[in-house]
C-alpha cells in the first residue's frame, strides 16, 4: 500500500516567505502559508535614496516557523508524519556576516540594530564602487577570474557586499568570521549547525555569484582579494572550497528544530539554491527554453547539456555554472534588477496624494484607510486595462527600464531609468505603457545577447507574479519578443522547484528531471506574437537602444 509521501518547499522573497506542502507522488499542492516580513514591512533598516536594503535575520527565522507550522496544521492530523524532506530557495545575493558558529551578527548581542550585521539583500547596490575596483582590479591577473561570469562582476554580488561592509563598519568587520549567502544558511539553521567551516555552500550561489568555478580548484585565491584590499585577506581560508548541487542533502532536521515544527529528526533537508534556479525547475525547464522568473526584478534561466557548453563564455550575463540549476547541464543566469518593481514605483508616484493627503475630514480614519487600500489596489489593474486600449506607435512616449540599474546584459547598477517623448497629452496610461514596453525591450536584449554568444532559445516559460496576473504585459512581450511564451500553472512555482528538489533529497526519486516529470503541473496559459506588431515594435526597440546607449554615454 502506497502512504503519503510530503516534501515542503520553502521560497523566500523580497518582501515574504511561503511554504508549500507537496504531495510528492503527484506534485498536488495540499497547502500553503504566506509570511510577510514584518521588519521589512516597516522599512526598518533600509534607505532607497542610497540603494541600501537590509534584512533581519528574525524576519526570515520567523517566517519559516509560521509558515511551515502553518502548512502542516492545514494539512490534517497526519501531515506531519508524512514529510519525508524539506528544501529551501532565497534571493540572491543575499550574504551576511557570521561569527564562528555560523550565527549571523545581528542575532549576537550588540549588533541587534546594526544594519550591516543584517543580511544584504539582493538589490542593495551600496557596494558599487567595490565592484567597479574587482572589474578593474581583475584584468591585473593572468587568470580571467570573472570569465564564469559574464565578464563583468556586480554590487549585486557576494563579494563586492563583503567589501563594502568591511569598510563601511569597523564593528562587524572584526566580528566577521565568514560571509554566508541566505540559501545556504537556512538549511544550516535547520540542521542544527554550530560550526561555520562546515556549511555546506550550495553550487548555484557560489558559482554565480562568489566566483567560485572548478577550474580555478575552488575561489580565486587569497592574493587575488588581499591584493584588493587587506580586509579580504584570509577569506577564502574561511569560505568554502568544495559546494553541493541541490539534490544533495545539508543534512538531516535538528531535534530542536524538529520540536519546533513538529516534524522528525527524519526529515532530510537539501542545499539551498537561489529562488530562480529552483524556481525554473518547478516550472519544468527545458534545454534551451528561458525561464523567466517575473517579480520585483526578473531572473532569467536557460539551462544546456555541459557537453554543448564546453568553450563557450558568454558575456555580459550573471554567470554559467555546471549543475546550478540541473545536474549534468550548465546553467546560465540573466535578468532585470527591475521589472515589477519598476511598475510598483510608478504606482508609488501616482498614489502619492493617498498617501501623503490622507486625513480626511469626510469621512472616519478606519473607512478612509480601506478606501485609500481599496484605490491602491486598482491603479495597477486600471493602468494595464486602459494601456492595452491605446495603438502601438512609433513616436509615442519612450522609457528605459534601469530603475535599479541593469544587470544584464552587461551589468551596470550605476545606471538610471528615463523617459522620453513626453508631451502635454502624455497620461498615465501612456507612460505605463511606456514603462510596461522597456521592462519588454529589456527582456528582449537579454534574448539576443545569448543568440549573439551562441546560445539559441527555442522558447519562454514565464512564473513569478507578473506572469501569472499581468496578461497585458505577458501579450506584450510575446509581441516585442516574436515568440511564444507559456505561463506555468502552479501559482508558487518557486516553492514547487524547491519541494522537487526534497523530493529528491529525501530519496522518493533518484534524480531531479523524475521529480519534474512526476510532480510537474503544466502551463494553463500560453501568448503568441502578433504578427501586425513585428514591424513597429522592431522600430520601437532600435529607438530603445539608441536611448540606452545615450543615457549610458552621459
Amino acid at each position: 500500500m502506497i502512504t503519503d509521501q510530503y516534501v515542503i518547499g520553502v521560497d523566500y522573497g523580497t518582501d515574504s516567505v511561503r511554504s508549500v506542502l507537496i504531495n510528492a507522488l503527484n506534485g498536488e499542492e495540499i497547502a500553503s502559508s504566506v509570511f510577510n516580513y514584518p521588519r521589512w514591512k516597516q522599512g526598518l533598516y533600509c534607505n532607497a535614496a542610497e540603494n541600501m536594503f537590509r534584512q533581519h535575520p528574525l524576519d526570515y527565522i520567523e517566517g519559516l516557523e509560521t509558515t511551515i507550522k502553518d502548512v502542516l496544521n492545514k494539512g490534517g492530523v497526519n501531515a506531519a508524519n508524512a514529510v519525508k524532506g524539506i528544501a529551501v530557495d532565497t534571493t540572491g545575493s543575499t550574504p551576511v556576516a557570521v561569527d564562528k558558529t555560523g550565527k549571523p551578527l545581528a542575532l549576537t548581542p550588540g549588533f541587534e540594530q546594526n544594519p550591516h550585521a543584517m543580511f544584504v539583500l539582493w538589490k542593495d547596490h551600496t557596494g558599487v564602487s567595490e565592484a567597479a575596483q574587482i572589474n578593474e582590479h581583475a584584468a591585473k591577473f593572468d587568470t580571467n577570474y570573472l570569465k564564469y561570469v559574464g565578464g563583468i562582476y556586480s554590487s549585486e554580488w557576494f563579494w563586492a557586499k563583503l567589501l563594502r561592509t568591511l569598510r563601511t563598519d569597523e564593528q562587524v568587520a572584526k566580528a566577521c568570521y565568514s560571509w554566508v549567502e541566505h540559501c545556504d544558511w537556512i538549511p544550516f539553521l535547520l540542521t542544527g549547525g554550530t560550526d561555520a567551516a562546515q556549511i555546506k555552500r550550495g553550487r548555484c550561489s557560489a558559482g554565480h555569484k562568489a566566483l567560485w568555478a572548478e577550474e580555478f580548484g575552488g575561489l580565486p585565491p587569497d592574493e587575488f582579494f588581499s591584493s584588493l584590499d587587506p580586509l579580504l585577506k584570509g577569506f577564502t581560508s574561511r569560505l568554502f572550497k568544495e559546494t553541493y548541487t541541490s539534490d544533495e542533502a545539508a543534512g538531516t532536521l535538528s531535534a530542536e528544530w524538529a520540536e519546533r515544527l513538529g516534524l522528525t529528526t527524519d526529515v532530510v533537508v537539501g542545499v539551498g539554491a537561489f529562488d530562480a534556479h529552483m524556481g525554473a525547475v518547478g516550472g519544468q525547464i527545458e534545454p534551451y527554453h528561458l525561464s523567466k522568473v517575473m517579480g520585483t526584478s526578473t531572473c532569467d534561466i536557460l539551462v544546456a547539456p555541459a557537453a554543448e557548453m564546453e568553450g563557450k563564455l558568454i558575456r555580459g550575463i550573471c554567470g554559467q555554472v555546471n549543475g546550478s540549476v540541473i545536474p549534468g547541464m550548465v546553467g546560465l543566469e540573466a535578468g532585470q534588477s527591475a521589472f515589477g518593481d519598476t511598475y510598483a514605483w510608478f504606482k508609488n508616484l501616482l498614489a502619492w496624494p493617498l498617501s501623503a493627503l490622507s486625513a480626511s475630514t469626510l469621512i472616519d480614519p478606519k473607512t478612509a484607510e480601506a478606501l485609500k487600500d481599496e484605490m491602491l489596489a486598482q491603479i495597477i489593474p486600471e493602468l494595464s486595462r486602459q494601456a492595452a486600449l491605446l495603438p502601438v506607435e512609433q513616436n509615442s512616449e519612450l522609457a528605459i527600464d534601469w530603475l535599479n540599474g541593469r544587470r544584464t546584459p552587461d551589468a551596470n547598477q550605476t545606471l538610471k531609468g528615463a523617459i522620453t517623448g513626453l508631451g502635454l497629452g502624455s497620461d498615465a496610461p501612456r507612460v505605463f505603457k511606456a514603462l510596461a514596453e522597456a521592462t519588454c525591450f529589456g527582456a528582449k536584449s537579454i534574448v539576443d545577447r545569448f543568440v549573439q554568444e551562441g546560445i539559441p532559445v527555442k522558447g519562454l516559460i514565464g512564473i513569478g507574479g507578473v506572469a501569472k496576473k499581468s496578461p497585458y504585459i505577458m501579450q506584450m512581450m510575446a509581441d516585442i519578443l516574436g515568440m511564444p511564451i507559456r505561463i506555468h500553472q502552479f501559482e508558487h512555482t518557486c516553492a514547487l522547484g524547491a519541494a522537487m528538489f526534497a523530493a529528491v533529497v529525501a530519496g522518493i526519486y533518484p534524480k531531479v528531471e523524475d521529480a519534474m516529470a512526476a510532480m510537474g503541473r503544466g502551463f494553463d496559459a500560453e501568448y503568441h506574437p502578433n504578427e501586425k506588431y513585428k514591424a513597429i515594435y522592431q522600430e520601437r526597440y532600435e529607438q530603445y537602444l539608441k536611448l540606452g546607449a545615450f543615457i549610458e554615454s552621459h
